[in-house]
């Protein structure tokens, strides 16, 4: 009995300190795809793209504007970046990651930080 009590506790501090990990490296990944997307010099998302509710100076209206991007599927919001045509073969979006301007890490960042936003 005393083993499992041992056991329980060493797993819940293996979990702890795993989600404590998670955290912090989603909380970076966030931080780092918000940068790309308000970038010039990588994403330059901006010159399309609006996002609701954020006062953002010299935000683009070509795209739609985002909003809600948190309850769509991280895979959808890869696939969109990666390959807009996929889903809209007459979208203005540029492929960014099949045309290799992101790669597929600052792809996974800005997903990250797209599902940020509600």
């Amino acid at each position: 009995m005393r083993l499992l009590k041992v056991l329980l506790v060493a797993l819940f501090v293996c979990s702890l300190l795993s989600s404590t990990s998670f955290a912090t490296n989603n909380r970076r990944l966030v931080q780092a795809g918000k940068k790309i997307f308000l970038s010039k010099n990588l994403g330059n998302c901006l010159a399309c793209h609006d996002i609701a509710g954020i006062n953002i100076p010299q935000a683009g209206a070509i795209g739609p504007q985002l909003k809600h991007t948190a309850n769509y599927n991280a895979s959808y919001l890869y696939d969109k970046i990666w390959n807009p045509h996929k889903y809209n073969p007459t979208s203005i979006m540029p492929p960014f990651g099949k045309n290799a301007i992101l790669t597929k890490h600052q792809i996974k960042a800005v997903v990250a930080f797209l599902k940020t936003i509600k």
